[in-house]
């Protein structure tokens, strides 16, 4: 098979280097700078949605609750993370307002109770970041697939390869009834404790997965269907593209039947990194099925040793690249004025309850966490996405504390290397197509 990037014509008078590829060499071409990365780098990433995990977040007295729907409140915040060198961020997104899950009926006016579309704020950040990560949150329930491909692919020309998708699956009647297309019912409490318990999804929700299923597929093949150099752009012939490097994906599923090819040319990054929240088995079929990518959720008492064997059962059949398998917890971490665990006693004073979620809670310093990272790392993950209980502090304290205490013990970057967010997160940076003529 030919390079993916090498153009097949003999005459370089008539044959401009495209712009994709232009862009593609200034990604990948000064290896030398990655000398900077430790020898066993860890790989970290944040976790953004709103103010914070905490749903008491927004009063803490360093929040900026007045700016949580402007854009110098998100360029703030992740230029903190950008500045930490961390790989990337995710920014939440359902579609359903912020609040307990499978709890309908919930007027408390105590929390925020809205939020900004992911993948927007991903387009905004993306020219006024340089090296981040940018992975917005969309659904493939209520959206389709053509438009997903569209909008990532175009995040990943802005951003000039740094951009990636967390699939979610929309499961709630609540959000259903925004579309009024399909009827989806929640699950009943004894299916919800099946599924905390077991990890057994409900019927619908085993559909809405083989759904998200078919609808990575079809973005996948949608970012293939223009060849590399089929952007040609040669005046003189009047040629803005060879025809014949387009092609149709002909997709056709139980839930999709997609021609294509897509209107937007193959991303610089070829397929842009794809990652996906687990907490079952079947969620981790899914994530090794689609994903390059899998958050997943510990508890401090276990360790991630289960969770791996699982996936790597998950997995057993994947083709390609390893399914990557990061942690997250929500941290709430030492600061000058107090610790952690008093910052997250005071937060839970004032929402009135006390907090919790699916992922593992830790307080304590950055030495302390520093320690757990590096135990869960020799354990077998392949890194860590940290969700700040309070996003302005805890960010801070992930930039200012816990990064200085990894780069001491050399086990992070002192600098960014040049590259694409796959480069970074050290999946391979050259992607056949899957369509290119051999």
């Amino acid at each position: 098979m030919r390079h993916p990037y090498r153009l097949p014509h003999s005459d370089p008078a008539h044959t401009p280097v495209p712009r994709h590829r232009a862009l593609h060499q200034s990604l990948f071409t000064e290896p030398q700078k990655w000398q900077t990365m430790a020898p066993n780098p860890l790989h970290l990433g944040v976790a953004l949605d709103g103010a914070g995990w905490h749903p008491a977040a927004w009063r803490a007295p360093n929040s900026r609750p007045t700016e949580l729907f402007s854009a110098r409140y998100w360029t703030d915040v992740v230029a903190t993370a950008e500045r930490g060198l961390l790989d990337f961020v995710t920014i939440e997104d359902s579609l359903r307002v912020p609040g307990p899950l499978h709890a309908r009926g919930d007027d408390a006016v105590d929390q925020v109770r809205a939020r900004l579309d992911a993948h927007l704020i991903a387009a905004t950040l993306a020219p006024l970041t340089h090296h981040i990560g940018l992975i917005p949150t969309v659904t493939t329930t209520h959206t389709e697939p053509f438009h997903v491909s569209t909008a990532i692919a175009t995040l990943d020309y802005t951003s000039r390869g740094r951009a990636g998708w967390q699939v979610r699956v929309s499961a709630g009647a609540e959000e259903a009834q925004h579309f009024g297309r399909r009827e989806i019912t929640d699950p009943t409490p004894a299916e919800f404790a099946a599924l905390i318990a077991t990890g057994e999804l409900p019927g619908h929700a085993e559909a809405l997965f083989e759904e998200a299923t078919d609808a990575v597929e079809v973005v996948r093949r949608l970012w293939d269907s223009w060849e590399d150099d089929a952007e040609i752009r040669d005046v003189a012939t009047r040629r803005f593209i060879d025809r014949d490097k387009l092609h149709y994906i002909d997709f056709e599923g139980r839930f999709f039947r997609v021609r294509g090819p897509a209107i937007t040319p193959r991303p610089p990054q070829g397929q842009p990194v794809i990652t996906a929240l687990g907490h079952a088995p079947r969620i981790y079929e899914f994530a090794a099925t689609a994903a390059d990518l899998v958050f997943v959720t510990p508890t401090r008492e276990h360790g991630p040793a289960q969770i791996l064997r699982q996936i790597a059962t998950a997995g057993a059949s994947r083709v390609g690249e390893p399914l990557r398998v990061y942690a997250d917890l929500v941290v709430f971490l030492d600061t000058d004025d107090d610790t952690g665990a008093q910052r997250l006693a005071r937060l839970n004073d004032q929402s009135g309850a006390e907090f919790s979620s699916d992922a593992a809670v830790f307080t304590g310093s950055a030495e302390e966490i520093a320690d757990l990272l590096a135990d869960w790392n020799t354990q077998g993950v392949d890194g860590f996405r940290l969700r700040p209980g309070v996003a302005v502090d805890d960010l801070a304290a992930i930039a200012g504390r816990l990064v200085p205490a990894l780069q001491h013990r050399g086990a992070f970057r002192t600098s960014y290397p040049e590259g694409s967010l796959r480069g970074l997160l050290g999946l391979s940076t050259t992607v056949p197509n899957r369509y290119a003529r051999v």
